[in-house]
Parts: C-alpha cells; sequence; structure tokens
C-alpha cells in the first residue's frame, strides 16, 4: 500500500524531509537543470522538484491513485492528475523528460509502470528514476517514505529500464547522511565524504536512461554495433554527462 500523499507531504515539511529534497534537487538540476520548451512529467511524487527544471514548456505532476493526489499550482500548461500507474492517460511520445520519485518502491508492478513511462516518453526522451537505495540507512528508516515498499540496487534498476525497452545512460547516488536529526546538521560533509569513502552508504539512487539508440547484433559469432542515428550516438564509458556519473564496469 502507498504513503498517502499527506503522509509525503508531512515528511518534506521535516528537517530530514526538507534534507532529502534539497540534495535531491541539487542532483536533478546538474541533469536536467536547463529542459528549454521541454514537456516534463512527474511520475509518483515529483511535484516538489518540478519547478526547478528552467524553461520548460509543460509540466505535469501525475499521481498513483492508490497515493492520492494534492493541489499544485496549475499555472499555464501545468497541471496536477490523479493516474491508473499501469495505465497512464497519455499519448505515446508526448514527453521530453520523464522524472519518477516514490514511484516504483510502492507500485504493484514496478515493470508495467516503467513500460508506461517508457511509452510516454518521446524517441529522443530522457528519463529518470529516483529509488531508495537497498544498501542505504534511509530504506530502514520507517519514519521517512524511503523506509516502505522495496529498495532497489543499482543493477535491479538497470535490469527495469531495459525491459522497458531503455537504455540505461547515467547513474549518480546522494543522501549519504543517516536519517538521524542529530546528525542532518552535517549532511553535507558527510554527502562530500560518503561519495569518496563509502559509496554504498547513499540512501538514494538516480539512474537516467534513454530509448535505445544502438543496436548489437550478433554475427558469426561477433558482435557488430549498428551505427546510431544522428544525435543519439552513445556516451562512452568513462566521461561525465548532464551531471549524472556514466556507469562503468559492474562491480
Amino acid at each position: 500500500m502507498r504513503r498517502s500523499v499527506d503522509d509525503l507531504r508531512a515528511f518534506y515539511g521535516e528537517p530530514a524531509g526538507q534534507l532529502a529534497r534539497r540534495l535531491l534537487a541539487g542532483r536533478l538540476e546538474e541533469a536536467w537543470g536547463e529542459a528549454s520548451g521541454c514537456d516534463v512529467l512527474g511520475l509518483g511524487y515529483a511535484a516538489p522538484w518540478l519547478d526547478q527544471f528552467v524553461g520548460a514548456r509543460r509540466q505535469i505532476a501525475a499521481m498513483p491513485g492508490g497515493q492520492g493526489a494534492e493541489a499544485w499550482p496549475a499555472t499555464g500548461r501545468n497541471r496536477a492528475v490523479l493516474v491508473d500507474e499501469a495505465r497512464l492517460p497519455f499519448a505515446a511520445g508526448t514527453f521530453d523528460r520523464v522524472l519518477l520519485v516514490h514511484a516504483l518502491e510502492e507500485a504493484a508492478n514496478p515493470a508495467a509502470m516503467l513500460v508506461e513511462a517508457a511509452r510516454a516518453m518521446s524517441p529522443a526522451g530522457r528519463l529518470i528514476v529516483v529509488a531508495a537505495a537497498r544498501g542505504g540507512l534511509w530504506a530502514r528508516a520507517e519514519s521517512t517514505p524511503f523506509g516502505h515498499g522495496r529498495p532497489f540496487t543499482r543493477r535491479q534498476l538497470e535490469a527495469l529500464v531495459r525491459e522497458a525497452g531503455l537504455e540505461p545512460t547515467a547513474w549518480s547516488q546522494t543522501l549519504y547522511a543517516p536519517p538521524w536529526r542529530p546528525l542532518l546538521a552535517w549532511a553535507d560533509g558527510l554527502e562530500q565524504l560518503g561519495r569518496r569513502v563509502a559509496p554504498g552508504a547513499a540512501g538514494l539512487i538516480l539512474l537516467e536512461a534513454s530509448r535505445q539508440a544502438y543496436a548489437r547484433v550478433r554475427a558469426r559469432g561477433a558482435v557488430r554495433v549498428e551505427r546510431p542515428e544522428a544525435g543519439l550516438a552513445p556516451q562512452p564509458v568513462g566521461r561525465t554527462r548532464a551531471g549524472l556519473d556514466l556507469p562503468r564496469e559492474a562491480p
């Protein structure tokens, strides 16, 4: 059963929620801070982060029925809508950016939800999944929304997005400070330290994906990489794009 929208709103009004919101906002701004002319879909409970995508043409906050919807500034073409997470009321290819927050962890069928999110993406669209990290302390704290439902590892998220017909292109982590009030004041320092010495302690995983830009074709025992269309060339491993660290060889 999903956390109610009232529970989520209350959490993000508390010190721990304010910290989580700020740190996640920083990572998302690095990735998608500029969204000029883009149509953006937030799925789950993503409304607190949608306003930061500068220049977006339209922003839709789609909130699952089991969670409930809250009032969200409906300025211009921005809207909040209650949805069936497995049957989104949007035409295929509608959105240039899709952000999932508090979406997969408590979904009845995470794979079906991602398939619908992928269907709503434009051919050149980009998607970021934000999920509780299985190895992090926040996934064990039932006083936070991250301690409910199923947490994920990076490999599990990569498998899910591939099942939805997408290809992982970048990933990152955040929320290294434990969800204990006495330590929240040290969060920025712990964020820097955690990235260097304890990457497995992160509370959140961010995984970015796009439509598969190229295909591997096996022929006579060899693997041939089909040339991608212009503008969809895959990024080389080891570089950084859009503020998220590109995935390296899996441990």
